[in-house]
């Protein structure tokens, strides 16, 4: 079988092989990326696969790895240290970029890029997984249903275990704060600002504000000028959130660094098979306009990982076979707001 015009970065990582299984699992045969050449070698052999091994500030091996590559779904992260020098890559080469991301800063650098792509004639989307495109997919549907919303709240509830590389991501940003969109601008706000109960199917739980990524995709989605995301967690991390804001300055220094991605490293990669299954992530939406006229939805799709390995592969599917718009997007944008429910076992209701 001829190879897949498809490359995928970080393809043994715990969420770039369950991506990669179900790119196979569709008859394709994606050419394989990372670092890591022995974890490489071993995912590669075992699904008969090509793979290339480079680091991504190694220019000359991506763009070598590119040639003839539609498309790049780079599942490497902490993507704000990568994600500028494959986007680099890819304007050469115009080869698609596509990404898992949910850091803001990625979101806002890759949208900067925007014009530079639409040249090049090639779509960056980053954010194909559940962060961001089951909440994109909620804000664009709620736009609908209120044209002139101004603001935005967005909240989720996932029951699963996050993965390492996840995890990685929050330590770093542990003394970052939050963050909102406010008049059209991302604003900075202390960890937890806001607490707030929101219903998930027949239950409310208390939800804490977070920098999700729809802070930033949401605004290009929609145009609603002001945006809040939040996640239910209980109360005892609540407080630890808000303690954050007071050693924020501690929890950033390379020696506490250190020593909690290295905690996080002895942990187990992410869920097992009969977890994922298990799994499910709820998502609540509101939107709200100047007159106070509210419209509100649920959706309920699956665990979270299961979710990115779908609408990864759906979204790189769709962009092989044609079907893009140049320049930075966001799920929505490109695909609209039914894109989620074409993900087995999501179900979308009003409220």
């Amino acid at each position: 079988m001829e190879q897949t015009p498809l490359m995928i970065y970080g393809a043994y990582g715990y969420t770039g092989e369950l991506i990669t299984k179900n790119a196979v699992a569709k008859g394709w045969k994606p050419l394989l990326a990372g670092r890591n050449e022995e974890k490489l070698k071993a995912l590669a052999n075992r699904l008969g696969l090509e793979y290339v091994v480079f680091d991504v500030n190694e220019k000359e091996k991506i763009f070598a790895a590119l040639q003839g590559k539609k498309v790049l779904l780079h599942a490497a992260g902490p993507f704000a240290h990568t994600f500028n020098q494959m986007i680099n890559v890819c304007v050469q080469t115009q080869t698609h970029y596509l990404d898992i991301t949910g850091e803001i800063s990625v979101f806002e650098g890759t949208a900067a890029r925007s014009e530079e792509a639409k040249k090049a004639g090639i779509m960056l989307m980053p954010g194909t997984g559940f962060d961001v495109v089951p909440s994109d997919c909620m804000a664009a549907y709620l736009k609908k249903q209120l044209p002139d919303a101004t603001s935005l709240k967005l909240a989720f509830t996932n029951l699963g275990r996050m993965s390492r590389g996840t995890s990685l991501t929050m330590v770093e940003n542990l003394g970052a704060g939050g963050a909102v969109r406010k008049n059209g601008k991302i604003t900075k706000v202390p960890n937890a600002h806001k607490v707030a109960e929101f219903p998930f199917g027949d239950k409310k739980l208390q939800c804490a504000a977070i920098p999700w990524g729809d802070v930033s995709t949401a605004w290009y989605s929609t145009g609603i000028p002001n945006i809040e995301t939040y996640v239910s967690v209980p109360p005892s991390l609540i407080k630890s959130m808000k303690m954050g804001n007071y050693l924020g300055w501690l929890l950033s220094s390379s020696p506490v660094q250190k020593y909690l991605k290295a905690q996080v490293l002895k942990r187990k990669a992410g869920p097992d098979e009969q977890e994922r299954k298990n799994g499910y992530s709820i998502f609540y939406g509101e939107v709200e306009n100047e007159k106070g006229e509210k419209k509100s939805a649920g959706m309920k799709t699956p665990e979270g990982y299961t979710l990115t390995a779908a609408t990864a592969v759906n979204i790189a599917e769709k962009v092989l076979n044609g079907n893009f718009k140049p320049g930075f997007m966001t799920p929505s944008l490109a695909y609209g707001a039914d894109l989620i429910l074409e993900t087995e076992g999501t179900k979308r209701y009003d409220l």
